[in-house]
């Protein structure tokens, strides 16, 4: 398989390559998601609100959104 895929991540369309973990595929550019990712300060969730991990890959057509939280993350 060659070329990007398809994804949505808060309902706007974005090209990754393919196998491309969720982590990765959702914060794009955007160091200030991915930290807030990486110290657990945001999830993220599949079409229908069920949490996902991180190091899943991508796939054609998946639906993301990002779970901002101001307490998750803190001991």
């Amino acid at each position: 398989m060659s070329g990007d895929v398809r994804i949505f991540v808060d309902e706007v369309p974005r090209g990754v390559p393919p196998g491309t973990p969720v982590s990765a595929a959702v914060a794009g550019d955007d160091a200030g998601l991915a930290a807030l990712l990486a110290a657990g300060r945001a999830y993220v969730t599949d079409g229908v609100g069920r949490e996902i991990a991180m190091d899943d890959p991508g796939f054609p057509g998946a639906i993301y959104r990002v779970v901002r939280s101001a307490r998750r993350g803190e001991d």
